[in-house]
């Protein structure tokens, strides 16, 4: 995390605690910056996931940025007598992101999703902002043999923000040890919003994601897929954070 950035800690792991402005202020260092700097979204699941994988710990432990995304990270704070100001989820913050690349002429790279989905949500977002430079896509699916010719495609293209989009732990895990050779200033991990942006997957109604509770809408459009990670994950994440807040208290 950046030194200057305050922090509410969630589970061990130091979450930024700033308005959105001052995010993308933070945002706009990092394209600037020679990388690589890394900016993860922490959500209930994806801290669940953290609390059992210690190399995604260490990952979050040491990116440029986590920011909150969804009420699960609204409560934790709030049991610690503290709030942070804007729910930042990735699928409504990440094109405020696009927007200071195109801004900065910074070149973007889509990498993850099912074939045609990175080209797709290229399409309609460089029609959403205009100026956006895409400098390449990249579907998802590969193997290791496979990761060294698209680190050098990435390179190749002179990108400077590297948007992954391969659900966590592994898009993370993935910018952690590639980034830096892709040459690119910052990698975000992303999750669905290549889905979202290529539209694949409709967005749950604007209240809800004000409210952070856009899991609840897409709980109901897939229940048998995500049961397990929205509601036995919630209450599992629950349960750590007022464990968490015991042990403090002691």
């Amino acid at each position: 995390m950046r030194s200057h950035v305050p922090t509410v800690t969630v589970l061990g792991i130091q979450v930024a605690c700033l308005p959105k402005n001052q995010v993308l202020a933070v945002v706009r260092e990092l394209i600037d910056s020679p990388g690589p700097s890394l900016l993860a979204y922490a959500n209930a699941h994806s801290l669940n996931v953290a609390s059992a994988n210690p190399a995604y710990r260490r990952v979050l432990d040491s990116a440029a940025l986590v920011l909150n995304d969804g009420s699960g990270l609204a409560i934790a704070a709030k049991v610690q007598g503290k709030r942070f100001p804007d729910n930042l989820n990735g699928t409504d913050l990440t094109p405020k992101i696009l927007e200071l690349a195109a801004e900065r002429d910074a070149p973007v790279f889509f990498l993850g999703g099912e074939p045609g989905i990175a080209e797709a949500a290229a399409e309609n977002l460089t029609t959403q902002i205009p100026r956006l430079r895409v400098a390449g896509c990249r579907h998802g699916f590969f193997g290791r043999a496979d990761e060294a010719g698209i680190v050098g495609q990435i390179k190749e293209s002179s990108t400077k923000v590297l948007i992954v989009a391969m659900g966590n732990p592994k898009q993370e895990l993935w910018l952690d040890q590639h980034l830096g050779a892709t040459g690119a200033y910052l990698g975000v991990a992303v999750g669905a919003f290549l889905d979202f942006a290529a539209g694949k997957v409709s967005r749950a109604p604007a209240w809800m994601r004000k409210a952070g509770v856009e899991w609840v809408y897409r709980l109901l459009l897939e229940p048998k897929r995500l049961f397990r990670r929205y509601v036995l994950g919630n209450l599992l994440f629950l349960g750590r954070v007022a464990v968490e807040r015991i042990s403090t208290r002691r």
